[in-house]
């Protein structure tokens, strides 16, 4: 089942294309059927840049686990590095 919810938040960042780097400004989280992963439904994240046109997106698809542990992975990165170090302030 498709819940058709999409959590939408601004970033600052950059991301890897067919094309090259490009900054990224917004990300998207929803649940839904995947275009390439082999599972029924995944937590699909777009990294994207609206203004760069459609080339300026990275997707990901991962399973419900993958997507827990990758919040769980990056909570520890950031809890083991210094405060403010990946901060824009610095």
């Amino acid at each position: 089942m498709c819940t058709y919810l999409t959590e939408q938040i601004e970033i600052e960042g950059s991301g890897k294309g067919a094309t090259g780097w490009f900054g990224l400004t917004n990300a998207q989280v929803y649940v839904d059927h995947p275009v390439h992963a082999q599972y029924g439904h995944t937590v699909n994240i777009d990294f994207l840049n609206p203004a760069g046109g459609p080339s300026a997106r990275v997707a990901v698809e991962l399973t419900e686990e993958a997507a827990l542990a990758l919040v769980d992975a990056i909570n520890a990165a950031i809890a083991s590095a210094p405060p403010g170090l990946a901060s824009a302030n610095q």
